[in-house]
């Protein structure tokens, strides 16, 4: 079977297989295209995707080298290429995968940072102060907690349908990566803030309908944005200007440092792993059992500034 007529086309057809097959995420589909291209303009002078053999695209993460591109970024680009020579050996466009003997560099296994239970505290605290009116204050308030108490990916937060939090719950309901639904405990700050937060939605809605007729937002966390709901954009701009309010480092505090923090905090307490890998959705435990290297090192840190015999030198 012949192959797509343009390597724009491969690009195009394997990321609609990618969204119909394996339901991934548009974050996931946009990161997929943007390696693809990069790597469809160096082979364009040299065959295209259909010429390329092992040593052209040898070539090519030779040449991310030489640009001083990160292992991580370089590893990440010899996958988008794995998955594309794979889909198009399997749909018959190629007679051969010539992706199969080829290495990439090793990722460095980084430990992501988290924060401390006081600094989260601090973040709490200043949420529920932070905004020019009582609606921004209720919904940063509402967001921060839910965050912590769940650990939810941004676009998992920022995205969640206002029927979630309906009915004071005390599971939430989420759909994650791929469109696989899971559930995750509240807790009763959380809930507390979020029945604040919609007490002040459905006043504000009830208002607009009688005065415009405006339909209100299916989301919880809407905003006058093409997408309907707050941003990630805009929600990772909140948690700067929370932390630089609450005298943190806003270098160190993203969405998933408190996703992180989440992580952590729980598995200090004594929570199973497995308990922590189905409430953050990670389809494979070696994805959580990073967790536990951050708490080695804390480990570690504790014997050798608290030992008796490591001090003094």
């Amino acid at each position: 079977m012949a192959g797509p007529a343009t390597d724009a086309d491969w690009i195009a057809l394997y990321l609609d297989a990618a969204a119909a097959e394996q339901g991934a995420a548009q974050n996931t589909l946009l990161g997929y295209g943007r390696d693809l291209t990069d790597a469809m303009g160096w082979l364009s002078k040299r065959g295209g995707f259909a010429g390329a053999d092992r040593d052209k695209l040898e070539g090519y993460i030779a040449s991310l080298e030489a640009e001083g591109l990160a292992p991580a970024t370089r590893a990440r680009r010899l996958s988008s290429l794995k998955q594309l020579f794979r889909f198009a050996h399997e749909e018959g466009w190629r007679a051969d995968n010539p992706t199969l003997q080829i290495t990439g560099p090793a990722r460095a296994r980084k430990l992501p940072g988290t924060l401390d239970v006081g600094e989260v505290d601090a973040l709490l605290y200043v949420a529920e102060r932070h905004g020019r009116t009582e609606g921004d204050r209720l919904r940063n308030h509402c967001l921060m907690q839910i965050l912590y108490a769940t650990g939810l990916r941004v676009t998992e937060l920022v995205s969640l349908p206002i029927s979630a939090l309906r009915g004071d719950p005390q599971m939430l309901l989420v759909m994650g990566k791929g469109g696989k639904e899971r559930m995750v405990p509240l807790s009763p700050p959380a809930r507390e803030a979020a029945a604040a937060w919609l007490a002040h939605r459905d006043a504000e809605d009830d208002r607009a309908r009688v005065e415009t007729g405006a339909k209100p937002s299916a989301f919880a966390f809407p905003s006058r944005g093409k997408a309907g709901h707050l941003t990630r954009v805009r929600f990772f701009t909140l948690i700067k200007e929370l932390a630089l309010e609450a005298g943190l480092d806003p270098a160190k505090v993203t969405p998933h440092t408190l996703r992180h923090a989440f992580a952590t905090h729980l598995l200090q307490n004594g929570a199973d792993l497995r308990a922590i890998q189905t409430l953050l959705g990670h389809a494979d435990i070696a994805t959580t059992e990073i967790y536990t290297h951050i708490l080695d090192e804390r480990l570690k840190a504790l014997v050798l500034e608290k030992h008796p015999l490591a001090r003094g030198g």
